[in-house]
Order: structure tokens, then sequence, then C-alpha cells
């Protein structure tokens, strides 16, 4: 969250009452800064009071809080206090290790986001009502953190937000955050101890909002995304401003401070109190990072420090500015500086540590939760290939245009221009072919419009191009499935270097797909089940499942494999409520299995969240008439011919002629 979008911290485009409220009666930091630009990171560095570089997360993706650290909840634990998580974000998924310490940890993403946002985030509102369930049934000393993701891209805030900043919807997402945070306040105003209750406002981290060239957040390392608001509230803390920096890895032993329980040995970070009381902090240099382009996109790396006014990003085109004289970061002071010297000093603040040296814990992620990071609009791939050696041209600021306009090919695609959208994606493959994102983005339009012959080499230019991105083979393997291409999808994952593959659960089910088509059961069971066995959240192996044993049971009539099939299908229902084919697929298992009455709301289903799902209207046909319902029949068969006789056969049209004839004898 940016500071200057809150009224406390002069924000001339919003009021935020509920914030401004807190800090009248509080402390605010002017100058705290986070020390890392993505989610995960910055949490990490807030719970764990260290920085980056020393508690080893640095991306979102492909990291984890290793279970050596003691987090912040974890300490309070041991001095009696309950601890819940209220959590907004796929980000902070418990998956990625900060759900250590806390009795719970909610991160129920599932069931509370738009069709758009799925998998990906949950509302404030959402968030907050599952926290105050929590707070109600506390009596003894607690601790409560609650995250509000709203605040990033895309900027959706509900209305009446979203008509009152439709020219500002990310200060739009602020407000809404704000008065949501009103119900969490007064709720922890009626405690019976509330007179006792420390509050940390923060963000973690800010938003390009198109400074600097960076609309959203993760790349540079400007003001613009690591400036964050923080507010402390506490009894016999003076209300008032403080303007020495200060940074996420403070919170902890401030917490603690404020508490009156002891600091654990290993914190980076300060108490900030003696700044409350007037005093001068200890002067320090403050380590940074930006390294999401370099782990999830194989780019350059960024990272830097700060020390009073100074401020030193290292990159392949360094920059060092003057914050205080120049907050806003637009007058590069190099070549005047010295900049061995500046990345001397930059050495002594990491203390020979590097952040891309392979330090922290690694996290190898399944393809379903990268997919959430990407839905979030984080391009992340399960193997990335990365440079030995980086020149001005891997800069992330060299990169971040060619990634702006290939996004803005996407988008226009999108909004109808179609033929402009692909002719400038397909300039930016020409300009950059080492951009990562324009490939798969140009193959899935194809891909979508039937043209999967076009989507498959484009990727294998892609593989070529970019050599090591396993996410880029997936797409092309994919590709080769949907249309057909059984055989070299088989060749391919099962071929000498196939191991390769052996760790992603899609490329499993890739190989499933095309067995199945071939007829392979057995082989297809196999490649599903351990796909299963890598990734158990996955609905789509399920259901795929799901359509193994429906074909056994087609072939034996086995009374086994028909049961098995229905209850893979209801388990792919369960992770997924929401998918059009699975719920056809378990309309048609029972249809063809001899009842057709639990089928039909089943292909009812499939049409209303998919209206174009032609083959759901063809069964809901089929299932009406065989359950005697010759009315809703007649209708579905009307309606199918109506709309996909072109699709047909004229023998098929003959049949389809002769199911109408017969359902309008029955009616009358």
């Amino acid at each position: 969250m940016r500071p200057d979008r809150l009224g406390c911290y002069g924000s001339p485009l919003l009021k935020t009452g509920t914030i401004d409220g807190l800090a009248e009666k509080g402390v605010v930091f002017r100058r705290a800064f986070a020390q890392a630009t993505t989610t995960l990171p910055s949490h990490t560095t807030i719970l764990l009071g260290k920085d980056p570089l020393h508690h080893g997360v640095h991306d979102n993706a492909h990291f984890h809080v290793g279970q050596e650290q003691l987090t912040l909840a974890e300490h309070l634990k041991g001095f009696g206090y309950a601890t819940g998580a209220f959590v907004g974000g796929f980000p902070l998924d418990s998956q990625f290790g900060l759900d250590q310490g806390f009795d719970v940890y909610d991160d129920a993403f599932e069931g509370h986001s738009t069709r758009r946002q799925e998998y990906r985030e949950r509302k404030a509102d959402s968030v907050v009502s599952s926290a105050l369930r929590w707070l109600e049934g506390q009596a003894g000393p607690w601790f409560l953190w609650v995250h509000c993701f709203d605040p990033h891209d895309p900027y959706e805030p509900p209305e009446p937000f979203l008509s009152q900043f439709k020219d500002h919807p990310y200060s739009g997402e602020v407000a809404y955050v704000d008065s949501v945070l009103k119900k969490l306040l007064s709720a922890v105003a009626e405690k019976e101890n509330a007179a006792g209750t420390v509050i940390v406002v923060t963000g973690d981290h800010g938003e390009g909002l198109g400074q600097h060239g960076e609309e959203t957040h993760g790349y540079f390392a400007y003001n613009t995304t690591l400036w964050i608001p923080l507010i402390i509230c506490a009894p016999g803390l003076k209300p008032g401003r403080v303007d020495q920096t200060v940074v996420h890895m403070d919170i902890f032993p401030t917490i603690c401070e404020l508490l009156g329980v002891a600091k654990p040995k290993g914190l980076q970070g300060l108490s900030v109190l003696p700044a409350t009381r007037g005093q001068t902090l200890p002067r320090r240099s403050f380590y940074f990072e930006s390294l999401y382009p370099y782990y999830s996109r194989g780019w350059a790396p960024l990272y830097g420090y700060h020390q009073g006014s100074e401020k030193f990003i290292d990159s392949p085109i360094p920059e060092a500015f003057d914050i205080v004289q120049d907050f806003d970061e637009t007058a590069n002071l190099l070549p005047g500086k010295n900049v061995k010297k500046l990345r001397d000093n930059l050495a002594e603040v990491t203390g020979g540590i590097s952040p891309v040296a392979g330090g922290g814990q690694s996290e190898s992620l399944d393809a379903r939760a990268l997919e959430k990071l990407r839905s979030l609009g984080y391009v992340s791939s399960a193997q990335v290939s990365r440079k030995d050696h980086f020149g001005p041209s891997d800069d992330p600021k060299t990169m971040l245009p060619f990634h702006a306009k290939a996004t803005q090919g996407r988008s226009l695609y999108e909004s109808g221009r179609r033929a402009e959208g692909i002719a400038l994606l397909e300039e930016v493959m020409k300009e950059r072919p080492d951009l990562d994102i324009t490939y798969p983005t140009l193959a899935q339009i194809h891909a979508g419009a039937g043209r999967l012959d076009l989507a498959i080499a484009i990727m294998k230019k892609g593989a070529e191009a970019i050599p090591g991105n396993i996410s880029f083979a997936s797409y092309y393997i994919h590709f080769l499935n949907e249309s057909g291409k059984f055989d070299d999808v088989i060749q391919l994952l099962t071929a000498a270097g196939g191991n390769a593959f052996a760790e992603i659960p899609e490329s499993w089910n890739d190989l499933g797909v095309a067995y199945l088509n071939k007829g392979e059961l057995e082989k297809a069971l196999d490649a599903f089940r351990k796909a299963v066995a890598l990734d158990d959240g996955n609905y789509i192996f399920y259901r795929n499942l799901g359509d193994v044993y429906f074909a056994i049971f087609g072939r034996s009539r086995d009374a086994a494999a028909y049961k098995t099939s229905l209850d893979y299908y209801q388990k792919a229902l369960g992770l997924n409520p929401q998918d059009p084919s699975s719920h056809n697929g378990i309309g048609y298992a029972y249809l063809q299995g001899g009842e057709p009455e639990p089928a039909i709301p089943h292909f009812e289903k499939a049409l209303k969240l998919s209206p174009d799902y032609s083959s759901a209207l063809y069964n809901l046909g089929q299932a009406a008439f065989k359950a005697g319902n010759f009315e809703k029949a007649l209708t579905s068969f009307v309606r199918f011919k109506e709309r996909y006789t072109r699709l047909l056969s004229p023998a098929q049209v003959e049949a389809l002629d002769a199911m109408i004839r017969e359902c309008r004898s029955r009616v009358r």
C-alpha cells in the first residue's frame, strides 16, 4: 500500500477515516521502508525481524520459510499468546511456511473470489469476517495478523468504491480496505483488554502506478514500491510523527518491547520506540532488493542499500539518488559518483552474502501454484534459465518496456483489436526473443482460435530461444495433446531425458491424456495417479481419473469401475464446483450407467457455467428423454439444432430430427 494514498500521509485523492483515526492516536513513521518489493519476502522480513539476505526468501515463487527460523507468532506463543493469521492472497499460502507458530492460519482463498480471480485472493471483508470469528473466542492474550491483499493489480474495488474511484481504482481498493478495517478495530475496542492492545498497520510494498515505467511492483526498487506506511498505536505511546528512517525488520523487536517480552537472539531489526521519545536511532545502512525478475524471469538481479540520504541500486545499469532532496528519484547521480566505492559500500552492507547465490529454502512449486501466482500478475516458471553474467540489455529497466509492450498486445487482443494485438506481440517476439511472456501469450491466443499448429510452432520457437524453460516445454506438450498428436506427446515425455518432467504434475497429466485418447487405459491410470501424488489438490487430475474409470466401465461394464468414476468426478467437483467439464463428465457417466435423473442437474449446471457447451446441451436432451421428461428433452434438442446444425453430418442431423419428432409425439 502506498502511503500517499492515506489521508494521514497527506493524500490529496482520498480520506481514509479508519486508518487516519488510528494515526491520530498513534505514531506515524513517515520514512518507513520495505526491504523487498513482493509479498512473501516482505512479510517474511516483518515476521522474522531479518532482511531477505538473512532469511533467504527472495521471491513469491521458489522459496519457503525454513523450519529453523523463528517467527513472531512462535515467539509470542512461547509467552502464552493465542495466535491467529488471516491472509488474503495466495503468495502467503501456508505452503510457503509463514504459518509457523500460528494456532490458526486461515488461507482459504477458494470460494472467496470472483470468477476472474479464481484461486487468487479473497476480499478484505471475507478476511476480516473470519478474523472476527476467531477474535470473539479469545479470552487471554492474543496475537492477530490480518492481511488484506486488495490493493494489488487488478484493481477491482467493490461498489460504491468502484464508481467513486473509477479514474483511480487503486485508490478505490485502499478506500475499501479502510472501510473494512473499521469493523476490525471496532471489535478490538470492545474486547475486555482493549486498553492494553498494541495495533500496528503497515504495507508489504508500494505500487508503481506508472512512475518510472512500472505499473505494478516487483521489478524496480524505487521508493514508489519500497516506501510503506507504518502506524503504531499502543498504551503509553504518545501520538506523534517520526521522520527517522525505519524498516520492516524493526517491527518484530518493537512489538516485543511494547508487550514487555524478551527479544529473541538473531534479530537484525531494532526497536523504534526510542524514536517515538525523541531519541536518535543508531545510524544504519539498510539492504533492499527486487529479485522477482531474477528468480522468476531470468533477468538481471537488482539490489542495493540506503543510508541517510544516499541510496544505491546495483544492476547492470546502476543508479544513485539523494532521497532527501529527490525522494521521487528523478535524477540519477551516476556517473557523477564513484560506482566502485558504492559497490564496496554495498558489499559491506551485505557482509559478503549474495542474494543470488542459491541461499535460502528453495521451493519446487507445482503447476497449479505457479498458475495462481501468474493469475496475480507474477509471471513465474517452474524452472528458469539464468545467465552467469548480465549486461545492460538484461537490466529490468531495459526489459520491462518490452514486457509492457507484450502486455499491451494481449490487452488489445482481448479488447477486440485482435489483429493489432497479434502484430504487437509478434513485433516484441522479434525485438526481444528472450522475453518469456510473449511466447505463451501468443501461443494461447492462436490455440484459443483453433490455430493449434501455430501455437505449437511458437512454443517450439520459444523453447529454442530460451533453453531450459520447462514451462515452455510444458505448453508445447499441452498444445500437441490439444491437436491430437498423442504419439508425439508420449515420445517426448517417456524418451531419454523425459525425467526433466518427472516432478511436474501437469506433465504426468498430459501423458495420461495422451494415453487415454489412444485407449491405453492402464498407462493413463498410472500417469494420472502420479500427477495426483505430486499435487493432490488439482481438480483436473481427478476429473481425468473419472474419465479413465468411465472408459474402463464402457469396455467392461464393471460396476466397481462405474462407482469409482463417479467418486473421482465428485472429488473434482468438491475441489472446484464451478468446473463445467466435471459436471458434464459425471452427468454423462450417470446417463450411460442407466441413471438419467441425477445426470440432469449436472448437465444443467454445466450449461449455466458455460452456455455454449454443446455436448452438455445434447446430453441434457438425452438424459431428459430417458427420464421421461420429454418437454425438457424437446427444448434441449431444438436449441441444439438451432445452434449447432453446422457442426453435424447429414446422418447426425437426420438422427436429431428423429429425436425431435419423437419428443413432440410424446409431449402431445
